[in-house]
């Protein structure tokens, strides 16, 4: 599932090939990844229109131009990928950008749970953002702490609310908690200032080599790269990691470098 960092890459696929370039033709090969806008709709709102610097907010990725604003959700199976002209169109290409140099910008997504909005103005951005919480990447100490202590759930599900903070998905949930050494079936508001600073720490400490990777990287020194393993072990202690299920989401954690804090 694209979280934070697939999607940052997003935005630097789209800034390196799109931004000046103008939009000569949108192909819409599947109307169910469109919401709010039909074919016609987006075609006489895109073609001619120039792409500007693409922004991120979250798993959302904000494709601006000289005009409206495409908003694009990567949902589970979603990218967003370069083609040439010649490049055959694969079966799970679902919206096509032909810019004026002749290249391409594909909505590829296999599931179509998400998929393509049109902002006419900064108010229906606005909008359609309204109930994300702050970006993760960039979220303050101060506001990071204020939006943990608030809520009663578990500290999985409210780290992947993202109403409470915007962008992290499982695997990422995962790898904070299990930095920061905090079981995530603890409750968010039970969390010492100790504890939340730590969690703000591994926060970035975990989100920027991710970024960079434009993935969740699944290193041998992380909980990542040993999550799927038959039988798998705490890169950092050798303990049999535990698996669990909490609000849907397969679980991952290590009873030896996350105990209970009680």
């Amino acid at each position: 599932m694209p979280e934070l960092p697939d999607v940052e890459g997003f935005r630097r696929v789209l800034a390196s090939c799109a931004k000046g370039r103008v939009v000569r033709r949108v192909d819409v090969r599947d109307t169910g990844v469109l919401h709010g806008v039909g074919t016609r709709g987006l075609r006489d709102a895109l073609e001619g229109r120039r792409f500007a610097e693409p922004e991120r907010h979250g798993k959302w990725l904000l494709a601006r131009t000289d005009g409206p604003t495409v908003l694009l959700h990567f949902g589970m199976t979603g990218l967003l990928l370069p083609a040439g002209p010649g490049d055959a169109v694969e079966a799970h290409d679902r919206v096509l950008f032909t810019l004026d140099d002749g290249r391409q910008l594909r909505y590829r997504d296999q599931r179509k749970l998400r998929g393509l909005w049109l902002a006419h103005d900064d108010l229906d951005v606005d909008r359609l953002l309204a109930r994300l919480g702050p970006d993760a990447l960039t979220v303050s100490r101060g506001d990071f702490e204020t939006a943990l202590r608030a809520r009663r759930g578990a500290l999985k599900t409210t780290l992947t609310d993202q109403s409470v903070l915007a962008g992290l998905g499982n695997l990422l949930a995962d790898e904070i908690l299990w930095r920061a050494g905090l079981r995530p079936d603890r409750r968010a508001r039970d969390l010492t200032p100790a504890e939340l600073r730590r969690l703000h720490v591994q926060l970035g400490r975990t989100l920027r080599p991710a970024v960079t990777a434009g993935r969740v990287p699944p290193r041998p020194s992380w909980l990542t790269g040993h999550r799927d393993d038959p039988d798998p072990a705490c890169p950092r202690c050798g303990t049999h990691l535990r698996r669990t299920r909490m609000g849907g989401r397969g679980t991952v954690w290590c009873p030896r470098c996350q105990p209970d804090g009680d």
